[in-house]
């Protein structure tokens, strides 16, 4: 008999109640530190009091109008963000699944109003990782995710994984556009280089093409920067953003220049939720701690102390440990030699919180607030584990 809910999650048994700062609680009291952060989503750690005081008095005021009245906090958080950023507008969604959705359509339209209606593919790279819809799905092109749901969305072109010829040899005719994460999330925390993210967009203003970039994950500060696209100095066409950009409450962003989004006129888009007062209240409180002095260079900070902890960490398991993978507080160990989920289940039983990736990757989101005290804990974890893994036995196998 099928479960009240769909069973489309395989669920490890344990059930958070609460949680502060850098912590989650069980239903029974156990604390864990939380290196995950709901994926990637709790960028200013649980219960935040600028977050929990901004969704309060909003809640008190007002939720939700439609998008045929002014939202004067959709404009305000308009506003700030492209001020700290390349964009010059952009749509407010529920998700980042939306924002990839309007990423595409805004692609299609640019070339529609250009008079080239025929230019409506992507270039995407293997790995990647774009939303759960049938767009998304097909962008990124993995088995593990389409499988079953064929015939899938046309308009997709999967290339491997940093191979700017492969990319080069797979624009045609009817190119639109390229889009990548700047750090593959899911696909087990991969960066593209500078170098890279430069020679794909000489690509683009070479051929006409609009270059989208997927910060869904690796945006909103999580690379140190306010999107990781900056550490190339490249400008992008079109970025999409969610996760952290609403510090766990429901929201997403499609930014884009003028000239991207110059398509996009009355009537061509929409959403029902996304950009309500609500929403719009706790993105602009998670930009007021966010863009506070220091913030984004504390960050900075921390995410170079938690790549040469890491670092040190393989020194220490190479046995374990091929390879750290990450820019700033987005890293993964690969552990070739361990099943994944089976090391992921063991740290939760030891009381902390990191995440499963591709590539045979322990994935490690941490909220960006995070301190020295946790950094410790949590390199002592894994410490304990590995010792304990070599002497007892690998879990999972």
């Amino acid at each position: 008999m099928i479960s009240p809910l769909m069973p489309t999650y395989a669920r490890i048994p344990v059930a958070f109640e609460r949680g502060e700062g850098m912590y989650l609680y069980d239903t029974d009291g156990k604390k864990y530190l939380d290196f995950y952060s709901g994926i990637g989503v709790m960028c200013l750690g649980h219960s935040h009091p600028t977050l929990v005081k901004a969704i309060q008095d909003q809640a008190a005021k007002l939720w939700h109008t439609a998008n045929t009245y002014e939202i004067p906090l959709g404009t305000k958080l308009a506003e700030r963000l492209c001020d700290a950023s390349f964009a010059d507008t952009m749509f407010f969604t529920n998700s980042g699944a939306e924002a990839i959705e309007c990423a595409i359509k805004m692609v299609r339209k640019y070339h529609y109003d250009k008079g080239n209606a025929g230019k409506y593919r992507l270039v995407t790279m293997s790995n990647a990782f774009h939303g759960r819809t049938l767009a998304g799905i097909a962008a990124a092109g993995q088995e593990k995710l389409t499988k079953g749901f064929e015939p899938l969305p046309d308009g997709f072109d999967v290339v491997p994984f940093g191979d700017i010829e492969a990319v080069k040899a797979a624009i045609g005719p009817e190119t639109g556009g390229i889009m990548v994460e700047p750090v593959q999330g899911e696909g087990g925390i991969r960066p593209l280089s500078k170098d890279q993210m430069q020679a794909l967009r000489d690509l683009c203003d070479e051929n006409g093409l609009l270059l989208v970039l997927d910060e869904i994950q690796c945006g909103m500060g999580r690379t140190g920067k306010l999107f990781a696209h900056e550490w190339s100095d490249v400008k992008p066409d079109i970025v999409t953003a969610a996760k952290g950009i609403g510090g766990g409450f429901p929201l997403g962003a499609c930014l884009a220049t003028e000239e991207a989004a110059s398509g996009m006129t009355v009537g061509t888009h929409g959403s029902t939720y996304g950009g309500n007062p609500l929403a719009m209240a706790v993105g602009n409180a998670v930009l007021d701690e966010m863009l506070a002095p220091g913030f984004l260079e504390r960050v900075r900070d921390m995410g170079d102390k938690l790549q040469a902890r890491l670092g040190a960490l393989q020194q220490r398991h190479g046995d374990f440990i091929s390879e750290v993978r990450g820019m700033g507080l987005m890293a993964g160990i690969r552990l070739p030699e361990v099943p994944t989920r089976g090391a992921v289940v063991d740290m939760i039983g030891r009381g902390m919180l990191p995440a499963v990736a591709g590539d045979m990757v322990m994935r490690m989101l941490p909220p960006l607030i995070i301190e020295d005290e946790h950094l410790d804990e949590a390199m002592d974890n894994l410490d304990a584990a590995m010792n304990d893994w070599r002497k007892n036995g690998i879990p999972g196998k």
